[in-house]
């Protein structure tokens, strides 16, 4: 693999990790759904729930007296571990001086150090290693130049990155349902015509979901390009809507 693509996929993996980790907290505190709503769509029938990561203590700092999801929490423990042990093996390439913000603070028995500032922080200053950035001499206030504050990331370590970004991204994917899947969404049928619903989600993309009956769905939506009616992200909210006041296991209402 080049060192180009190594840095692209982990960059990635890192970003995707930061952008899902609310839906991990929010998982943790919600009950496993064995039907309906599906885990991939539960968050958007929570219209008055608002998660910012950045408020939220770390999980292997906080305590969890009655967390609803264990295997959730697990895994998100284990995720966590996993990038603060990778942001500790990175920062043998750090020359910032103590106190400096873009430095990385090993935890210590009477301190956390940078894992104090959680998963986020550490994706973000692993991508700047990633990224070789600060690795340039700075010039000091009087004229001379200080050492870069990081060195090159050699290329064993790069890869060590992509290995271990591209795993967590992985198992946070697989545990929230938003890697590839085409999933038939069982006792629930398309309120407008009776046709099978299928949920599809893919790593990049919002979820979707579709129904099999065709264009002669009556659906207020477009078809894909497979002639089925499609909610995008915007319109599924009318769907669960709509599915909420149907009656369960089939019986379409009408149009």
């Amino acid at each position: 693999m080049t060192h180009n693509a190594a840095v692209h996929e982990t960059v990635a993996a890192l970003r995707t990790i930061r952008e899902t980790w609310a839906e991990l907290l929010l998982a943790i505190e919600t009950p496993p759904a064995d039907v309906w709503p599906p885990r991939q769509l539960a968050h958007t029938m929570r219209a008055n729930d608002e998660l910012l990561v950045e408020d939220r203590a770390p999980l292997v700092l906080r305590e969890h007296p009655a967390p609803l999801n264990l295997r959730a929490l697990d895994i998100g423990l284990d995720i966590e571990q996993q990038v603060f042990d990778l942001a500790d093996r990175l920062a043998i390439v750090q020359h910032a001086a103590p106190g400096d913000p873009r430095r990385w603070d090993y935890r210590s028995p009477t301190s956390p150090g940078s894992r104090a500032h959680g998963v986020h922080w550490a994706c973000v200053w692993i991508e700047g290693r990633v990224l070789d950035e600060d690795t340039t001499p700075e010039q000091q206030p009087d004229g001379t130049f200080a050492a870069a504050p990081f060195d090159v990331l050699p290329p064993h370590l790069l890869h060590e990155a992509r290995r271990v970004a591209r795993a967590c991204e992985g198992r946070l994917l697989r545990l929230l349902g938003l890697d590839q899947r085409n999933i038939p969404i069982p006792d629930r049928s398309c309120p407008w015509c009776g046709g099978e619903l299928t949920l599809h989600t893919e790593p990049e993309q919002a979820p979707t979901v579709s129904c099999s009956t065709g264009p002669a769905c009556t659906a207020p939506v477009s078809l894909d390009a497979y002639e089925r009616r499609v909610w995008g992200w915007g319109e599924l909210p009318t769907l669960l809507e709509a599915l909420v006041t149907a009656p369960k296991g089939g019986t379409a209402q009408a149009a």
